[in-house]
């Protein structure tokens, strides 16, 4: 009598669901603190800026580089993850990132802050992250930590880094033992029915250009809104963080809802809706008070962050077998056009001002009109 493989890896062991809810939860818990500890590098421009004499134009670089590091290679690790899963990766990447923050805080020079970012963006690539629930609690530790102790504070928050690293270590022994079996047993979703790969290129290149218009939009917020805020409304440095918090916490609430609302109503319809519905309010915020500024930025960055899910859901859909490459490929998107965004926004800001490049910025979520050529995909 022969075996099937298949029928090797279905049973499970009673209570299976008790012993990966936790792990979930670990994996879920690090990637909060590796998104919070990302997020205190743009939180701290405001300081760097002073303390450094920087101008707009290296600001932007810091970002380019940080962004650009993780976004060169990111798709690199989904590929080769896809071929080769490493347990115990995650730690590896906790690691740059701890590195990374213990320079950035005895930075001396422009040079220095380049190569500490570099390594943050390193531990980026490995982690894969995409979640924003941690990006938000960056400002607020830059507003009651950064700013009142300065740059030097920076090393205290890399004690986050070592505890994630000490929790991924407990989960990359788990995923060692057993998790790449349970993984690769429980991909049950429905095949998708193949497209044409001239349609599928096409499809790619769409999402590519709305994710341009999304993360561009987005990274005009997370490097320079506090600037805006400070020189067009003469708000004080801790006041701008907390207002940047408020937009990055409704960011991340507009990443959670994004995922099941693309369940309930279609992937293509929640791309179209997040990210050319965004343009009306985009376009109106340049010429507001303060109060109608947070409340309308924060509305923008609540439906445009809903695409983020719908649209990597949507590209894996449409490349099923390449699961690790998409991720990558969108992940990297994302760190790579705002790094690129980030550094143009501010040359513009340093030519112009950083009003007159908010106000170019409003009109990205137009090329959300460009939704209309995604094809239907349908599950066999």
């Amino acid at each position: 009598m022969t075996v099937d493989s298949n029928q090797i890896a279905a049973p499970r062991p009673a209570g299976a669901e008790s012993t990966v809810l936790p792990i979930i939860l670990a994996v879920a818990f690090c990637h909060m603190l590796n998104d919070l500890m990302q997020s205190l590098i743009p939180a701290i421009y405001p300081v760097l800026k002073d303390e450094l004499a920087l101008t707009f134009g290296q600001i932007g670089l810091i970002t380019l580089v940080f962004q650009g590091t993780a976004s060169l290679l990111q798709p690199l690790v989904g590929i080769y993850t896809d071929r080769r899963p490493l347990p115990y990766s995650l730690v590896a990447g906790m690691g740059f990132t701890f590195a990374g923050l213990i320079l950035l805080a005895h930075a001396p020079s422009f040079a220095v802050v380049l190569v500490a970012v570099a390594l943050i963006g390193m531990g980026s690539s490995i982690f894969h992250p995409g979640g924003n629930a941690g990006s938000a609690f960056g400002p607020l530790l830059a507003a009651f930590i950064v700013v009142p102790f300065g740059q030097i504070s920076i090393e205290w928050l890399a004690g986050v880094a070592v505890v994630g690293m000490g929790v991924l270590w407990v989960v990359g022994r788990w995923y060692r033992v057993e998790g790449f079996v349970r993984m690769r047993a429980a991909r049950a979703r429905p095949p998708v029915m193949p497209l044409p790969r001239a349609v599928v290129v096409g499809a790619i290149l769409v999402l590519i250009a709305l994710s341009f218009s999304k993360f561009v939009y987005m990274a005009a917020y997370s490097s320079y809104f506090t600037f805006y805020l400070i020189d067009r409304f003469g708000v004080g440095v801790q006041a701008a963080q907390l207002y940047l918090f408020v937009f990055l916490a409704a960011v991340a609430v507009g990443t959670i809802i994004g995922g099941p609302i693309g369940d309930r109503i279609g992937r293509k319809r929640v791309i179209w809706v997040s990210i050319l519905g965004v343009a009306p309010i985009a376009m109106l915020i340049p010429f507001v008070g303060l109060w109608a500024t947070i409340l309308l930025s924060s509305l923008a960055g609540l439906i445009l962050a809903s695409a983020f899910p719908a649209i990597i859901v949507y590209a894996q859909d449409l490349m099923p077998s390449k699961v690790g490459l998409v991720a990558g490929l969108f992940f990297g998107l994302a760190f790579g056009l705002g790094g690129l965004g980030a550094a143009a926004i501010g040359l513009i800001a340093d030519a112009t001002s950083i009003e007159h490049a908010f106000w170019l910025c409003s009109f990205l979520p137009l090329i959300g009109v460009l939704a209309v050529f995604l094809p239907d995909v349908k599950r066999a």
